[in-house]
């Protein structure tokens, strides 16, 4: 399995993603996307919060959520809850947000190699 790290740019913030050569899909830090979304200064509570609500709601978009390193701020790699693409259209539709229109069409525009 070939793994690649790459940065992308949403209206100048990063997000962290990994492509996955073995399934050919783009894999998104979550913690990433809440922070754009949210502006939140602590978007790893907002998830958490988050998830465990959708948990409760019988919503299978976190279970289906997977962990892999990337590269945090210190340097160092660490696993953060990840989805792909199709995922992550379902997660933004559960948080509000002004620019999720915007996310959702840059998004749609990631290639996918």
């Amino acid at each position: 399995m070939t793994k690649e790290n790459a940065i992308k740019l949403f209206e100048n913030k990063k997000i962290r993603t990994v492509w996955d050569s073995d399934v050919e899909k783009w894999y998104i830090s979550i913690i990433d996307v809440i922070e754009v979304l949210t502006g939140s200064i602590n978007p790893r509570k907002y998830w958490s919060v988050l998830k465990t609500r959708l948990l409760k709601e019988g919503r299978q978009t976190t279970t289906n959520c997977s962990q892999l390193k990337l590269p945090a701020e210190d340097g160092r790699m660490r696993m953060t809850d990840v989805a792909d693409v199709e995922q992550l259209f379902r997660l933004i539709q559960s948080v509000p947000s002004s620019k999720a229109e915007p996310f959702e069409l840059w998004l749609s525009a990631i290639p996918p190699t």
